[in-house]
């Protein structure tokens, strides 16, 4: 009896065995990862203290959204990507942006729109060669009125490496991201920064129309303004006359009496300095008992010299 009870017992744990291994033989395989991550620094602070900030827009905008799309091995590759390759490029590229010190989504009314197009973010695997990684990021740039700036260009980064396996998606993992690394460090960064920078001088800017949000040359340059008058004491207007679509004629405004001193900046909308030769700045000077008297100044003449000074030597109305 003790016999059999021994036996049954052997067939037990046999047949419990065979059962937990077949039950692993039909356990899925768990998918490969490729984990995308960002391997290489910005350069820390590069552009710090520009005037405006930028806003980032990722697209996706790839014909095949597969990571692998060349896989020459004797097995299929089940793989999963982590994160998403969209969600990936946003999230690095704002740190990547911060790193360098451009500030993200500073003012809505200014910012400049730097548009990232994703062309192609891939890994491949050929046999003899190995892993392959591919990125191509399209490159725009729009103003705060979304006028395009900066056209098209593409930012293409390669990684090989040869002593990855087929089945090594950690050697995978590190091609594509070491590619997307070199293909941020062909954004020209440079040019960037550039467009946001408030130009020193209105004529770095000849074309940039004043449109009263504070982001043009024009808008901050400061006029010395200097009115006299004999004798004293008399109101000044001012008003701006304008031969050009762009910039509107203005009704008179009162200035001040004089005498009048002071530092001021414009803010005439439509106003560029190329178009200043054909607007004018009319002063008006009146004072009872006394003939009105005005003088014109060419806008061009008052941003070159940064200045309207003149005398009034008034008339008695008699």
């Amino acid at each position: 009896m003790r016999k059999i009870s021994t036996i049954f017992v052997i067939f037990a744990l046999i047949f419990s065995v065979s059962c937990g291994s077949t039950s692993r033989r039909n356990e899925p395989a768990q998918p490969k990862m490729i984990s995308l991550e960002l391997v290489k620094d910005a350069p820390a602070n590069k552009y710090v203290n520009l005037d405006y900030g930028i806003r980032l827009n990722i697209k996706d905008g790839r014909a095949n959204k597969k990571m692998i799309q060349i896989y020459d091995a004797s097995y299929s590759a089940d793989y999963r990507v982590d994160p998403e390759v969209k969600d990936f490029v946003d999230d690095s590229l704002r740190q990547y942006a911060r790193t360098m010190g451009f500030e993200l989504e500073a003012d809505v009314s200014t910012d400049y729109m730097l548009e990232i197009t994703i062309k192609e973010f891939r890994v491949d695997y050929l046999s003899g060669k190995g892993w392959t990684g591919s990125v191509n990021l399209e490159v725009e740039i729009y103003d705060h009125d979304r006028k395009i700036v900066y056209p098209r260009t593409s930012a293409k980064g390669r990684f090989s490496s040869s002593n990855g396996a087929p089945n090594n998606f950690s050697a995978a993992s590190r091609v594509v991201n070491e590619a997307y690394a070199n293909a941020l460090e062909q954004i020209d960064w440079d040019r960037v920064a550039f467009f946001l920078h408030r130009a020193s001088s209105p004529k770095n800017e000849a074309n940039k129309q004043v449109t009263g949000e504070g982001n043009t040359a024009l808008e901050h340059l400061t006029i010395h303004w200097s009115i006299q008058s004999r004798p004293a004491g008399a109101d000044c207007y001012w008003r701006v006359k304008s031969s050009t679509p762009n910039v509107k004629n203005q009704n008179e405004r009162y200035l001040a009496p004089t005498p009048y001193e002071s530092t001021e900046t414009f803010d005439i909308k439509g106003l560029t300095y190329n178009n200043a030769g054909n607007v004018q700045v009319e002063v008006r000077c009146s004072k009872a008992g006394y003939m009105d008297q005005k003088k014109v100044f060419d806008m061009l003449s008052v941003i070159d010299e940064k200045e309207i000074s003149t005398m009034f030597v008034l008339v008695k109305d008699e």
